[in-house]
């Protein structure tokens, strides 16, 4: 099982358990997160959702030789990046949250991360484009300058700067990213839930008119990407294990 599912009083804990392959998403992976989400939207005793992976890793992302499948009827990518929610969802981070993986964070409602985790969009090092949200999410959750940092040159984030620049809401020691998740969202159920709910819902809002225009400039450059020379050598280069040759075209 990729994806195993517990219960922790009115909290439904969702681990990402594919650690021979860093947890990135196949199609399977994603059936799982998206049926183990509909159940969080759809139970009312469940009150909040903590998204987490294993002990050394978050998610890197798509599994680039399987591919994650298609988008999932409520959750689009990786059934959580298109979905519509007003259940509070946090990610605990342990370890790497690359590509996707931290496009799935970035698609939580808060991140709380070990302090030896890491996060970084290193797509354009193979050639490729974020295409999970992180082209309009990552601006909107960091510093401009920052968010065009990771987008162009694959640099990573680690906690501490992630922290100060506000995209994690708290950094636990190693290993405790979960718990401290968990107590997070203990916290969470002390408010009401249809105020939690209410509010969650108005915040969405706001940046609904800009996620449109941002899918709409991720398929522009995901089509730039798709007819590129560069694409087709950069995963070339990751499955050789070698420098890829780039030509600009």
């Amino acid at each position: 099982m990729q994806v195993r599912q517990e219960v922790h009083g009115k909290v439904l804990v969702i681990h990402l358990e594919r650690p021979d392959k860093r947890n990135a998403i196949n199609e399977a992976m994603a059936a799982g997160i998206d049926a183990a989400l509909n159940r969080l939207d759809d139970d009312p005793d469940l009150w909040v959702g903590v998204l987490t992976g294993t002990p050394a890793v978050f998610c890197a992302g798509t599994d680039i030789k399987e591919g994650s499948g298609p988008l999932t009827e409520r959750g689009g990518e990786y059934g959580i990046i298109r979905r519509t929610r007003d259940t509070p969802l946090i990610a605990a981070v342990e370890g790497m949250a690359l590509g996707g993986g931290f496009e799935i964070a970035l698609a939580c409602d808060l991140i709380v991360a070990a302090r030896d985790a890491t996060f970084g969009l290193p797509e354009s090092l193979r050639g490729l484009v974020a295409t999970s949200g992180a082209l309009f999410r990552a601006p909107r959750a960091l510093p401009v300058n920052v968010a065009r940092e990771l987008l162009i040159t694959g640099n990573r984030l680690t906690a501490d700067r992630a922290f100060t620049l506000g995209v994690v809401n708290e950094v636990a020691e190693p290993g405790d990213a979960l718990a401290a998740a968990l107590r997070m969202a203990e916290q969470i159920c002390l408010s009401s839930p249809v105020s939690v709910r209410e509010s969650l819902r108005a915040v969405h809002a706001l940046t609904a008119d800009d996620d449109v225009a941002g899918w709409e400039i991720t398929e522009r450059a995901k089509q730039v990407i798709l007819a590129s020379a560069d694409k087709r050598e950069g995963i070339d280069a990751f499955f050789e294990k070698r420098p890829p040759r780039w030509t600009g075209r």
